[in-house]
């Protein structure tokens, strides 16, 4: 299944999507309000100093794109997804917001090699501060979070990093039981699907030149990898 496909699903969040889009097109996900604060928290000590461009995949509401501009204006932010209500709901909150600083959604499907199609004026080329990814990989086929890896391998500028947000196993081992549960719903609904482990996403960083780096321990049962480029 193409990241398009299981995208059109990726609301799920542990049974819990989000709340019909007023006429406007704007969807507010319960989860933005839950995590939010701790991932722009994260986000802004990383991306201290100059700004850049970040492109962040599955963006979903909009919601968290949204925050993320407001709290660094400095940063340039490139929210996208493959699902079409999500597209509007994110045009639809910037819309309202007004940022300079964030950019129209951006159709884009992470399992393509290489990812297309992308607006004039990403930086692919002249390389990317950060690629961000809430919630994508354990609600999507492998082929995504090799996509992520490969893209931002490719995209990625001097001092790049990638930042992945969501429940995850440790050594085999689910970190909560709530965890062990939603992995076994997850794989119910799609084989494909799945709680992941962070040494096989550090392997698979690893193949496209990146070093997962910090592992950050958040509520509730969640965790935030940052992975940098490797020396």
């Amino acid at each position: 299944m193409r990241q398009a496909e299981a995208m059109a699903n990726h609301r799920v969040e542990r049974g819990r999507g989000p709340r019909p889009a007023p006429r406007d097109g704007r969807l507010d996900a319960p989860a933005f309000h839950r995590n939010n604060g701790v991932i722009t928290a994260q986000l802004r000590d990383l991306l201290k100093g100059p700004g850049g461009d970040v492109v962040e995949v599955a963006s979903g509401s909009g919601q968290h794109a949204l925050a993320f501009a407001r709290a660094m204006p400095e940063v340039t932010w490139w929210p996208s997804d493959a699902d079409a209500a999500s597209l509007s709901s994110i045009d639809a909150w910037g819309r309202q917001s007004g940022l300079p600083n964030l950019r129209p959604a951006t159709l884009l499907d992470v399992t393509q090699d290489p990812w297309a199609p992308h607006p004039p004026g990403m930086p692919l080329e002249a390389g990317l501060r950060a690629v961000v990814a809430i919630n994508l990989v354990h609600i999507a086929p492998w082929q995504a979070a090799v996509g992520i890896f490969r893209g931002a391998g490719r995209h990625l500028g001097a001092g790049g990093v990638v930042l992945l947000y969501g429940p995850y196993k440790v050594d085999g081992a689910h970190t909560a039981p709530s965890n062990a549960a939603f992995d076994a719903d997850l794989r119910a609904r799609d084989p494909a699907w799945g709680v992941r482990d962070t040494a096989d996403l550090a392997a698979c960083a690893r193949d496209h030149g990146l070093t997962l780096t910090q592992t950050l321990a958040v509520p509730a049962n969640n965790m935030i990898l940052v992975f940098d480029q490797s020396p």
